[in-house]
C-alpha cells in the first residue's frame, strides 16, 4: 500500500503543492520541500509549484474581487469580520499589505477580495503578490526542507518510504492544526473589536 501511495505522491505531488498552494496551503507547501529533501522531487520544481500557485491563487481572488463584486461570493466574503479591516489596511498601505497578506492565515481570501474592490492598479498588484510568492514559497519550502533534515537525523539516514509518508503526514497535521488555531484566534479578536 505504501509503494502505491509512494509512486502516486512522485506522480502527482507537485500538482496537490500547486493545488494546495492556491489555496491556504502552507501545509502543502511544507510538504513540498519535505519531500525535495526524501528526493522525491526536484528541489526547485516544488518551490515552483508552491510559488505559481501562491501567486495563482491570490491573484484569481483579486481578479474575483475586481471583477465580480457584485456576485454572492464576493458579498459572503465582504460579510466576515476581517474584511473591514483588510480594507482599511489595503487602501491605507497598498504596498504593504499586498506584500503581507500571503503571511496572514485565514484572511488570505477576504484580504484578496479586499485588494480586488480598492484602487490598486491591477500591475502593481500583480508585481507585489509575485515578489510575495515566490519569498512565501521560498520560505516554506525551506521550512519542510529542513524537517526533513531534522527527521532524517532523528530516524536515521535510511528513512523507509512509510516512514517518509507517516513523517511527512504528521507535519502536514501539525501545520494545519497550528493554522487552524492562528485563524481561530484572529478571528475572535476582530469579533471582539467589532462588538
Amino acid at each position: 500500500m505504501t509503494e502505491v501511495i509512494h509512486r502516486l505522491i512522485e506522480q502527482y505531488g507537485l500538482i496537490a503543492v500547486f493545488l494546495g498552494c492556491v489555496a491556504e496551503g502552507e501545509s502543502a507547501a511544507i510538504l513540498g520541500g519535505f519531500f525535495a529533501h526524501q528526493h522525491v522531487f526536484i528541489p526547485w520544481q516544488a518551490f515552483l509549484a508552491a510559488a505559481l500557485g501562491a501567486f495563482g491563487g491570490d491573484t484569481f481572488v483579486f481578479i474575483l474581487g475586481r471583477s465580480f463584486a457584485d456576485h454572492k461570493f464576493v458579498i459572503k466574503l465582504r460579510a466576515r469580520p476581517g474584511f473591514s479591516h483588510a480594507y482599511r489596511l489595503v487602501t491605507s498601505h497598498p504596498n504593504i499589505f499586498v506584500l503581507s497578506n500571503r503571511y496572514i492565515y485565514g484572511l488570505r481570501l477576504v484580504g484578496g477580495i479586499a485588494a480586488g474592490l480598492s484602487g490598486i492598479a491591477a500591475a502593481r498588484f500583480v508585481i507585489l503578490n509575485a515578489i510575495s510568492s515566490v519569498v512565501w514559497a521560498a520560505l516554506f519550502c525551506t521550512v519542510g526542507y529542513v524537517f526533513g533534515l531534522g527527521a532524517e537525523h532523528i530516524v536515521g539516514q535510511a528513512l523507509a518510504r512509510h516512514e517518509r509518508l507517516l513523517i511527512a503526514l504528521a507535519i502536514g497535521l501539525v501545520v494545519a492544526i497550528l493554522g487552524w488555531l492562528a485563524a481561530h484566534i484572529v478571528a475572535k479578536k476582530e469579533l471582539h473589536k467589532g462588538s
